[in-house]
């Protein structure tokens, strides 16, 4: 894929989102940021993608609405034209809250997020789509689609759903040249690990049980993106890529 592509990126006000925004605007890409709330417009976003040698422009967007989907993409059309790549970042994290003290609006509001968002905008991305239109969707998962953690049955819930919604999609679409991957972060500073971002003492707590003794930087992530939609990983698709520093291998350690 040459660059210059039209990449919309849901969740690409901050974190790891904003990150892969950027990466693809290093390209020389034409990057659609997606975000959700007003007091964080995605401007921010735009910026960067601008100075590192992209264009922008940002859309509201409500993943787990259909309409506010649709209206997104065509926003993304209007703009740049036909969208070649979509990463799908929007996600929100687990509650830490029991099943048996969960309430349904907690639950119904991570699966909106986190799994029906993904396949709104998955399924406008192929839908409709002119033949020979080649194209990337990539999924921000996680190492809790299958190492779960009490406390996060939502989450967990979700990313496991959305497993089987890529490698689904992955079969369904390699005939139609439109590759489907999942990257699985594990311990990422991010606003969605705000206290271990700002707590250096915190946050050395949780490194210690992570082999490479460290957290991960958004900007790795961004770049396996890039990897992923680019022309060196034509071949691969339906792939769980992790990306945790091997956290997900200390599972049984100490039991």
């Amino acid at each position: 894929m040459a660059n210059g592509r039209c990449v919309l990126v849901s969740g690409a006000e901050s974190g790891i989102g904003a990150a892969c925004a950027i990466a693809f605007g290093a390209l020389g890409d034409k990057v659609v940021v997606l975000f959700h709330d007003a007091h964080n417009d995605g401007g921010d976003t735009v910026a960067k993608v601008k100075a590192a040698g992209g264009d922008a422009i940002a859309v509201q967007c409500n993943v787990g609405d259909e309409a506010s989907v649709e209206a997104a993409f065509a926003a993304a059309e209007q703009a740049f034209g036909l969208v070649t790549v979509l990463v799908n970042s929007a996600g929100i994290n687990m509650a830490g809250v029991p099943v048996r003290q969960m309430t349904m609006p907690q639950w119904q509001r991570m699966l909106d997020t986190d799994l029906t968002g993904a396949f709104l905008t998955s399924r406008r991305f192929v839908r409709d789509r002119p033949a020979n239109s080649p194209g990337a969707i990539i999924h921000i998962s996680s190492i809790h689609a299958y190492a779960v953690r009490a406390g996060g049955a939502d989450y967990c819930a979700a990313k496991g759903g959305l497993t089987n919604l890529i490698e689904t999609l992955a079969i369904e679409e390699a005939p139609n040249g439109i590759r489907v991957n999942a990257i699985e972060p594990g311990m990422i500073l991010t606003p969605m690990n705000e206290r271990a971002s700002a707590d250096p003492v915190y946050r050395k707590t949780l490194e210690q049980n992570i082999p490479m003794n460290r957290a991960g930087r958004p900007e790795e992530v961004g770049d396996l993106a890039v990897f992923l939609a680019s022309d060196k990983a034509t071949y691969i698709t339906g792939a769980r890529i992790v990306i945790d520093g091997g956290l997900s291998l200390m599972q049984a350690i100490g039991a």
